[in-house]
């Protein structure tokens, strides 16, 4: 149980994560992408109220809503029964920047001082949740796809599109890391 609730080594991780795309088209032919299958849930939803969802969703959408099922599932899974009691670890110098930027507590997975109902109620909170959250999934959908997709299956597979969405994630993380959040914090 112990190799379940441990922080894994990139080298062993990020091959493991690697390895998904070809295992993935070998065995179900299907790319790895979570963005998708919220268009599908909607076509399922809400058919016929927007020209964009009108098409055979089962057809299309069933493996990538079966799989952000499993995704979920294996999240809450792995966030209950194998969830790792010790602090993510940070370096110090993050720490510092991100005292510097108010941020205090380094316990959870995600600091509290951001990511909290209390600080939703505030807002550079509700700038950084509500309006990122629309602007992330605003972008994936515009982008054709997710970071996870672009950034392993797309890249994997040698897509143009994919490598031109990843250069542009970097830059929008890199713009809003240094210039949006010290103005927001």
């Amino acid at each position: 149980m112990e190799i379940l609730t441990t922080p894994w080594p990139w080298y062993i991780a990020g091959p493991l994560i690697g390895l998904m795309v070809p295992l993935l088209l070998l065995l179900t032919g299907k790319n790895f992408g979570i963005s998708s299958s919220l268009k599908h849930a909607c076509a399922a939803t809400i058919p016929g109220r927007a020209d964009y969802f009108q098409y055979d969703w089962k057809k299309q959408g069933l493996w990538n809503m079966t799989f952000a099922l499993g995704v979920l599932i294996g999240g809450v899974i792995a966030g209950t029964l194998f969830a790792n009691p010790d602090p993510i670890a940070i370096s110090q110098a993050t720490q510092a920047d991100l005292a510097a930027l108010g941020i205090q507590d380094f316990n959870g997975l995600v600091p509290d001082d951001v990511f909290s109902w209390s600080s939703l109620t505030s807002v550079p909170g509700l700038i950084i949740i509500v309006l990122g959250g629309f602007l992330l999934g605003f972008g994936a959908r515009y982008a054709g796809g997710c970071t996870s997709g672009h950034a392993i299956m797309g890249m994997a597979t040698f897509q143009k599109s994919s490598l031109i969405a990843v250069i542009g994630f970097f830059i929008g993380g890199l713009t809003v890391t240094y210039l949006i959040l010290p103005l927001l914090l």
